[in-house]
């Protein structure tokens, strides 16, 4: 894991480095990951040599400058791009080994995006908007709609299954999008700016949602520019011009508490799974 240490701040939560002990395998391991767009002279490294873990159920803040490489690390995390150098191991596999489909199928059931942007569909209603990633492998049936619709009630939208996207607010449209990435109960969530085009109040709401999930045990990266979030996230990653500045936990946190909880929880489980060996 790139490391530095960090000295407590004033005016947010305190750090220290990010060190796990005892932890169960990785959920995410990236080892001197490198991402490079154009070629020779014009050739510019996104990521340069990154090492980086995340353990099952934390809920990591990445902050920096924009052009810092944050988006193209969640790009490469979500298994939309690949590293032009070094290795990138999902739950302890070798993503390298993984075939185009077996990627697309992690994308689908284990990994959920929640984009800017929202990327909704503004000819489907919202409730078919969030049970598109089930129609993709079975069709937009009956009972994939029950599960949109779930989802949309504990969001706060289940009135506005059948208006349009473009019938609802900032806040709504986000809403839905995280109901959308939940849909196939993934096990890590990736944020990209979740709160970046709302107001406080449906900001608040957003993070409200992201703070339950975490609490359930969902791994949670959130890509932010606004450092009063931290205050829901167990750790902070700045970036600077392609690598990783600083690694640090957020000790002072209730998301921090949650986290060690849950690794504790994991590390047991995990544990108990191991097969004896035979005297």
């Amino acid at each position: 894991m790139s490391v530095a240490s960090d000295k407590n701040n004033s005016n947010g939560p305190t750090t220290q480095s990010a060190t796990i002990k005892d932890a169960p395998t990785p959920i995410i391991s990236l080892r001197r990951v490198t991402r490079t767009f154009g070629f020779d002279d014009i050739a510019t490294d996104a990521l340069s040599s990154v090492n980086l873990e995340i353990q099952q159920g934390e809920f990591v803040a990445i902050m920096g400058p924009s052009g810092c490489g944050k988006t193209t690390l969640l790009n490469i995390i979500s298994l939309l791009d690949e590293p032009t150098l070094g290795r990138y191991l999902f739950k302890g596999r070798d993503v390298s080994k993984f075939s185009s489909s077996r990627k697309a199928k992690i994308r689908n059931r284990e990994i959920g995006i929640i984009f800017q942007n929202f990327n909704l569909i503004n000819d489907m209603t919202v409730i078919e908007n969030v049970a598109l990633p089930l129609s993709y492998a079975r069709g937009m049936q009956y009972k994939n709609l029950e599960k949109a619709s779930e989802l949309l009630h504990i969001v706060g939208l289940g009135s506005r299954e059948y208006y349009t996207p473009n019938q609802l607010s900032g806040g709504q449209k986000q809403r839905v999008a995280i109901a959308r990435a939940l849909i196939n109960r993934p096990s890590i969530l990736l944020a990209d700016e979740p709160t970046g085009n709302l107001d406080s109040a449906n900001s608040k709401i957003i993070m409200d949602e992201l703070t339950r999930l975490h609490k359930e045990g969902n791994t949670i990266l959130m890509v932010t520019h606004n450092p009063e979030l931290l205050k829901y996230a167990s750790r902070v990653i700045q970036m600077k011009d392609g690598s990783i500045a600083s690694d640090a936990e957020l000790t002072e946190t209730k998301a921090y508490r949650v986290t060690k909880r849950t690794i504790r929880s994991h590390s047991y489980h995990s544990s108990r799974r191991k097969p004896r060996r035979r005297k």
